[in-house]
């Protein structure tokens, strides 16, 4: 990695001082992917590309991909924010492209200068309404962090916050519910019977969700891990989103899920950020048979860009029991509802 004029520098030396895309003598070194997504300003050179004017434009408009650039300025290696993935395609503002060159709403994309530069662009229109939950990264004390997860790397938004809400993490499916659609993590996600008492649930309080809101929870039909026998509901809410990618605190997440006839996650803590206080809490009442952790977040608001410095995770080691996934492993087993839970769902 560099600095700002070392990264300019060698990138057009790179790339002959010509533009990568047309041949056009380069004006400007390219940032691929947008540096406003890296903690460090993203200045490797393999994250840059020389371009002209015109081709500048039209990269900042992702009018050119990534993938064009790259391969213009034959860079093998793909550079990404570390909270994105690398079996995920994006755009240069971060945001993710799926199926027919459809595309996920990133943490930029609200920004009064993308939202400028996407709409010159004629491309805001490929963008669908519908928001993939982000993946929690890991406390660092976390014992069942895999390969593939991703620890907090500062803690310091939790620290400095007023207080923190600490929930119960649940063992099912991230589930995204809003007026006129319900998906699980995936907004393509297909069907499956684990998904029908919340796609029912959902067709009954759909119209009173705002529209471009989300009511994001805990899909719990499915037993993947750890049983449950006497759940207060099949679906738990654990945050709710408004029409600009905000998080509401968590006071107003409880207010909409009374609203809406939903339960929430279970609360076992509210108060400043302190470690040996969450963690001593959690285990005094809670065992790691039958629960597979916590979720941290800030009690306030927060927008979707700083969801990775906002809320975090502690998971039990070894959370994840079985060889197969849930989903695939053979006959489906169902958790289950209280008696009470159950007679007021019919």
């Amino acid at each position: 990695m560099t600095d700002r004029d070392r990264f300019r520098t060698t990138v057009l030396e790179r790339d002959g001082h010509r533009c990568v895309i047309c041949g056009e003598p380069a004006q400007d070194a390219h940032h691929i992917v947008e540096r406003r997504l890296f903690q460090d300003g993203g200045y490797f050179p393999d994250n840059g590309a020389s371009v002209c004017g015109p081709c500048h434009i039209k990269a900042e408009q992702t009018l050119i991909s990534p993938e064009q650039l790259r391969e213009a300025a034959g860079i093998k290696k793909v550079y990404l924010p570390p909270h994105l993935y690398d079996d995920a395609r994006y755009d240069k503002w971060g945001n993710e492209i799926i199926s027919g060159g459809r595309r996920l709403r990133g943490e930029l994309f609200h920004d009064e200068s993308v939202q400028k530069i996407l709409k010159e662009g004629g491309v805001l229109g490929l963008f669908t309404k519908y928001v993939k939950y982000q993946r929690t990264h890991h406390l660092p004390w976390s014992p069942g962090v895999h390969d593939d997860d991703r620890i907090i790397s500062n803690l310091s938004d939790l620290k400095k916050s007023n207080e923190v809400v600490v929930t119960v993490k649940m063992d099912g499916e991230c589930s995204s519910l809003y007026s006129d659609h319900i998906h699980a993590r995936s907004v393509e996600s297909d069907d499956h019977p684990t998904r029908h008492w919340v796609k029912n649930l959902w067709s009954r309080i759909r119209f009173d969700i705002p529209d471009g809101w989300r009511i994001c929870g805990e899909n719990l039909q499915g037993r993947h891990s750890i049983g449950y026998d006497d759940l207060p509901s099949l679906f738990l809410v654990f945050s709710v989103w408004d029409d600009m990618n905000v998080c509401l605190s968590w006071g107003d997440t409880k207010v909409w899920a009374e609203m809406l006839g939903l339960k929430t996650v279970p609360q076992f803590y509210r108060g400043p950020f302190d470690r040996d206080a969450i963690q001593g809490c959690f285990d005094s009442m809670f065992d790691t048979e039958t629960t597979e952790g916590y979720v941290v977040r800030v009690a306030g608001s927060f927008r979707y860009r700083e969801f990775r410095t906002k809320v975090a995770k502690w998971v039990r080691g070894g959370h994840v029991k079985t060889t197969k996934h849930w989903m695939r492993g053979g006959p489906v087993v169902y958790n289950g509802m209280s008696k009470e839970a159950a007679e007021d769902a019919r």
